[in-house]
């Protein structure tokens, strides 16, 4: 019997590993149903989805030109429902802008630029004196 890629046929499972499960197939051939391909669902351990001697349908994914043949039990079940999303809030439509009646209130903290002013002067402050600090440590003196 020849496989090809997109059939599905019935598997049984031979060994199960970390990384995935051995399925033999008709003919005699055997492929590998990695751990990603095993559910819909996120696997940790394969042994909770498959057990060995259990008979599967497993859909073939490619064939190598090595033999090796890549197998899917995931892509034989139906896809699981999706919630359905709540449905969103609607926004109110935006007006066009009358003209201000009240004059505009000063901001209530300083702007951007104010702050960074501040940073930057406290900043040259703090930095001068470490380097007077550290200029005493490493013997630096002044010249008379």
């Amino acid at each position: 019997m020849e496989l090809a890629v997109g059939t599905i046929v019935t598997g049984k499972v031979t060994s199960i590993t970390k990384f995935g499960a051995f399925v033999a197939l008709p003919g005699g051939k055997s492929g590998l149903v990695h751990i990603s391909e095993v559910s819909n669902t996120f696997v940790s351990d394969v042994h909770d989805f498959l057990t060995e001697g259990q008979e599967t349908p497993v859909k073939i994914l490619s064939v190598t030109p090595e033999g090796k043949i890549n197998l899917s039990v995931k892509q034989t079940q139906a896809a699981p429902a999706r919630p359905a999303r709540p449905p969103r809030p609607q926004r109110a439509p935006i007006q066009a802008a009358a003209a201000p009646q009240q004059a505009p209130l000063p901001p209530a903290e300083p702007s951007f630029e104010d702050k960074l002013k501040k940073f930057l002067s406290v900043s040259d402050s703090k930095q001068s004196e470490v380097s007077r600090h550290m200029a005493g440590k490493r013997g630096g003196r002044r010249r008379k």
